[in-house]
């Protein structure tokens, strides 16, 4: 009975435990807001002003309505008390908040209407892709070049960058100046010289086999007989685009200056935080595959590493994100199967479809019931509540292949404590049992790192039988 003491478990802990301490190897120091940022509840009210009209018009639609039709839209005017035009525009801006979600001709609420009054980060991403999309919501003047218009969308943000620094009102022929600049840079980088037949330097700029970063895009060029095309000018889209970010409630407009809203100036902060972010991983993480990208977080604490998914994913398409990183997830590494879902969990409720399936493959399953138990509003430590038996035995030999690979001895014993049965005997049955690929190596693994000699051995044996096929 003393020896069979030593094999007793302790009391168990969160299985979630030995996966964060597997993966907290290094601390950087989150940065902060510009000061005199108000807080995110305040940010949030701000954002919920600017979107109201949008979420009466995305409630309304949810039932089934779309009011982009004029019969439809003449009755969302009359239930809702606003005129066509505002029906029209809140309904542009609850889809590109992501409040509303089309289904050919149906529309459906989307998550962030259903978050919308209690999660003030829903609020907060909703408005950020509002602001994304503010050349969108304020259509450019239909004469204009859409290169023009092009060139204008990015060099935006550099007058926003030159706004935020200078923390007060910017005449607007300052940031015109740095407009034409931008541009021009733009330009100079793709390599637009003007064609000119008698000039061989100039011909050969101009030549794209010849020249590997040239763009071709229509650009103004002087014509072998006749005066050059006038170039357009700047400062009406400068107007353009200042309306539109007020429009979107990132700036204000006075008598020839602007000056960012504090959402303004908060999302200005959070575009370049991620900039910062991406550039100092170690992988480059926004360029890299959601492999190496997560393989680049393995070192950070959970806090920074969302950060790096959040980066990585605001980069790329999120359904293409989303199957990508459920690729990993069904590899070899479990550490990468972990940190998959991690992330998965910084995408939220536009996964949720494809974690679903996803809890129908054993191999990702328990991953799968934990992920749609913390998103439907389960504490991340009652989560492991709703594994089987079988799938949470399952999920800690997946775990100690984890830290097997990747950890220390010392966190493998350890991990004895996420353990739900009470004895080792009785893990050691139910291990054999689930039929893990990784078993052997996990169990063998173990018996190296146990101080304790009668342990060492019971599980040594344990893996023997595995690996021969024994009882």
């Amino acid at each position: 009975m003393a020896r069979n003491s030593r094999l007793r478990l302790v009391r168990p802990r969160p299985l979630t435990t030995a996966r964060r301490a597997v993966t907290a190897r290094r601390t950087r120091p989150a940065s902060r807001p510009p000061e005199g940022t108000p807080p995110a509840a305040e940010l949030a009210r701000q954002a919920r002003a600017v979107l109201a009209d949008a979420v009466r018009v995305a409630r309304w639609a949810a039932a089934g309505h779309r009011p982009d039709a004029p019969p439809t839209g003449e009755r969302a005017a009359a239930a809702l008390d606003l005129t066509p035009d505002q029906v029209r525009a809140g309904w542009d801006r609850a889809r590109l908040a992501g409040l509303v979600e089309l289904h050919g001709s149906t529309a459906r609420p989307g998550w962030r209407l259903h978050a919308w009054d209690r999660d003030d980060t829903a609020v907060l991403r909703g408005w950020v892709a509002l602001f994304d999309a503010w050349s969108l919501v304020h259509p450019a003047p239909a004469a204009v070049a859409p290169a023009a218009v092009a060139e204008v969308v990015e060099a935006v943000p550099q007058v926003l960058s030159l706004l935020q620094l200078s923390a007060g009102p910017v005449h607007v022929p300052a940031l015109l100046d740095l407009l034409e600049q931008r541009v021009a840079e733009l330009r100079e980088e793709r390599c637009e010289v003007p064609y000119d037949p008698q000039d061989p330097d100039s011909a050969r700029a101009s030549d794209p086999v010849q020249t590997a970063d040239a763009i071709p895009v229509p650009v103004p060029v002087p014509l072998p007989d006749g005066p050059a095309a006038p170039a357009v000018p700047l400062a009406p889209l400068l107007d353009w685009a200042l309306d539109g970010l007020a429009a979107v409630g990132a700036l204000t407009l006075g008598d020839g200056h602007a000056t960012l809203t504090p959402l303004g100036n908060w999302a200005v902060w959070v575009k370049l935080e991620q900039i910062c972010v991406a550039a100092q991983s170690p992988a480059g993480h926004i360029e890299q595959s959601a492999e190496d990208m997560l393989r680049g977080s393995t070192r950070l604490t959970p806090g920074p590493a969302r950060t790096e998914y959040r980066a990585w994913l605001a980069a790329r398409p999120l359904a293409g994100a989303v199957s990508e990183l459920l690729t990993v997830a069904r590899g070899e590494d479990a550490l990468l199967r972990g940190l998959a879902f991690d992330a998965l969990r910084v995408v939220g409720a536009p996964a949720e479809a494809e974690v679903r399936a996803a809890a129908g493959e054993p191999s990702l399953r328990p991953y799968a019931l934990l992920w749609l138990a913390e998103f439907e509003g389960m504490d991340p430590d009652d989560a492991p509540d709703v594994l089987s038996r079988e799938e949470a035995t399952w999920l800690w030999v997946d775990t100690a292949a984890a830290v097997a690979d990747h950890g220390e001895s010392a966190l493998l014993v350890r991990h004895l404590e996420s353990a739900v049965q009470g004895t080792v005997p009785a893990l050691l049955d139910e291990v054999r049992a689930v039929g893990h690929p990784r078993t052997v190596q996990v169990l063998v693994a173990l018996a190296a790192a146990h101080p304790d000699p009668a342990l060492a051995k019971a599980v040594r044996r344990a893996a023997f039988q595995v690996h021969t096929g024994g009882a």
